[in-house]
C-alpha cells in the first residue's frame, strides 16, 4: 500500500509455502483470529525515531501477513514506501513489498523491509492463512459436510474453496485461475 501523502492503494498479494493438507478440525485449531496484529520493526540506521513512530502507526493499520518496504535514499515519506498485505506468511509479502518499492523509488539504493506484520500472539504453525483466507475458512469452508477442499497460492495470496466430488482438484483449478498463477495447492481437505 502507498502509505503516505494520504493515499492507501492496496496491494492484495499473498503467499506462503504450505505443508501437507490438514482437515477442517485441525485447521480451526491452527488458524489465528482474523483481528489483531503484532508489528516487528526491523533495525535500520537510516530510520529516525520519528520515522519509526510513523511506520509503527501505519503497520498497525495493515492486515496480516504483511511487510513494509522503504527506499533508504527516498526516505519514509515517499511514494516508494509500500506495503504488501494479506499474505499467508511474511516471506512472500516481503518479496512483493520490495518489488513494488524498487519499482517506485527514485534513489539508487535497493529498498529494504522495515516492518513485518503478523497476527496477535503469533507463533510459527504448520498452517497459516491470510486474514481473507481465514475468514473464508470460517464463513464458507466450515459450512456443510462432505468432501471439500481449500487451495491457496503461496505467491499471490489468492485462494479457492470447492465442495463435492473432486473438491481438491477443483479448488486448485479455481485458485490458479484467480491467482493467474500455477502454484496453488490444497492446504485443507475433508472427505
Amino acid at each position: 500500500m502507498r502509505i503516505f501523502s494520504g493515499v492507501l492503494a492496496a496491494l492484495t498479494l499473498t503467499g506462503a509455502a504450505m505443508a501437507e493438507p490438514v482437515d477442517g478440525k485441525t485447521a480451526k485449531k491452527q488458524l489465528f483470529k482474523p483481528k489483531g496484529t503484532q508489528v516487528e520493526m526491523l533495525a535500520h540506521s537510516f530510520l529516525s525515531d520519528q520515522d519509526k513512530s510513523i511506520l509503527v502507526q501505519v503497520a498497525e493499520q495493515q492486515i496480516y501477513y504483511a511487510a513494509i518496504a522503504v527506499s533508504p535514499d527516498d526516505g519514509v515519506i515517499s511514494n516508494a514506501t509500500l506495503a504488501a498485505a494479506n499474505y499467508h506468511s511474511t516471506g512472500p509479502a516481503e518479496v512483493a513489498a520490495k518489488a513494488a518499492c524498487n519499482a517506485a523509488k527514485t534513489g539508487s539504493a535497493a529498498c529494504v523491509i522495515v516492518a513485518l506484520i503478523r497476527p496477535s500472539n503469533w507463533s510459527q504453525r504448520d498452517l497459516q492463512l491470510s486474514v481473507d483466507g481465514t475468514l473464508a475458512f470460517r464463513k464458507e469452508y466450515r459450512r456443510g459436510r462432505g468432501e471439500k477442499a481449500m487451495a491457496v497460492s503461496p505467491s499471490t495470496g489468492k485462494y479457492a474453496i470447492a465442495k463435492g466430488a473432486g473438491a481438491g482438484p477443483a479448488a486448485v483449478l479455481a485458485c490458479n485461475e484467480r491467482a493467474s498463477a500455477s502454484d496453488c495447492e490444497v492446504v485443507i481437505a475433508d472427505k
